[in-house]
């Protein structure tokens, strides 16, 4: 590990999160943890940047995911309709620029849209030190409403976990710090925990052997494109809340002598 390596890490929590990738039109859906996309797009509106504004610095990050709490997925059930019986205007415009009218008539519209309810997760931004000293000043002060994947998911405080009252950024690659940062999901007040805890994490690894469809090429809403970066898995068992982290990593195979 290089001595200039440094991490911004981030606590993503709240009532519901959604993380989308591909999804479109009537469905929904949202991954089992956040998106470079969407992880992006949230820097990107703490520093006030526009859709149209580029984000190639942003994507040169390199980000670690923790999953300290999964959550449950829920599923949003909707129907549109027009409350005086008419059809309801399709998404196709006429010469004039109005709304054509649906054909065959459509007078009742079903969407779906998935959310995770009270997940927690632990995302390490590694990049250099400056740039994550500015996006840290970004998220203490942003410029436009932050949200977990969709607008109307709204992150719960702390959103900006620092290693010390003094310090803002943690020294090391994200896997590094992935491995320090206290477990994020405790037990309930009254509740002892009964074992340490081995928690997934995602990584982006050019030598990875899994390839995820969440990288963006922009946000403007008339060029909207997405590649592919490459990823690798991994476990870590971080400290819980005033433990010092032990470094000491569960094998499996341990007692067969692998």
């Amino acid at each position: 590990m290089a001595a200039t390596e440094f991490s911004l890490v981030l606590r993503l929590a709240g009532p519901l999160q959604s993380w989308g990738a591909a999804s479109q039109f009537n469905r929904r859906e949202t991954r089992g943890e956040p998106t470079k996309s969407g992880v992006v797009g949230l820097l990107a509106a703490a520093e006030g940047r526009r859709r149209q504004d580029p984000i190639e610095d942003l994507l040169q990050l390199r980000l670690g995911v923790r999953t300290d709490r999964p959550g449950s997925l829920l599923r949003d059930y909707h129907t549109v309709s027009d409350y005086r019986g008419t059809p309801l205007p399709s998404a196709a415009l006429a010469g004039k620029g109005t709304q054509k009218p649906t054909s065959p008539a459509k007078y009742t519209h079903v969407t779906q849209r998935f959310y995770l309810q009270d997940a927690v997760f632990v995302v390490a931004i590694g990049g250099p030190r400056g740039v994550l000293d500015t996006l840290h000043e970004a998220l203490r002060r942003p410029a436009f409403p932050l949200a977990l994947g969709r607008r109307a998911c709204v992150p719960t405080q702390p959103l900006v976990l620092s290693p010390t009252d003094a310090g803002t950024l943690w020294p090391g690659d994200p896997l590094t710090v992935l491995r320090q940062v206290p477990w994020q999901a405790e037990p309930a007040s009254g509740q002892r925990r009964s074992a340490p805890v081995d928690l997934p994490v995602t990584l982006d690894d050019p030598d990875g052997d899994d390839l995820v469809a969440d990288l963006p090429r922009s946000f403007d809403p008339r060029s909207r494109s997405f590649a592919t970066r490459r990823v690798a898995h991994t476990w870590v068992r971080p400290p819980s809340s005033g433990e010092a982290p032990t470094g000491d990593d569960h094998d499996p195979f341990a007692l067969l002598g692998w």
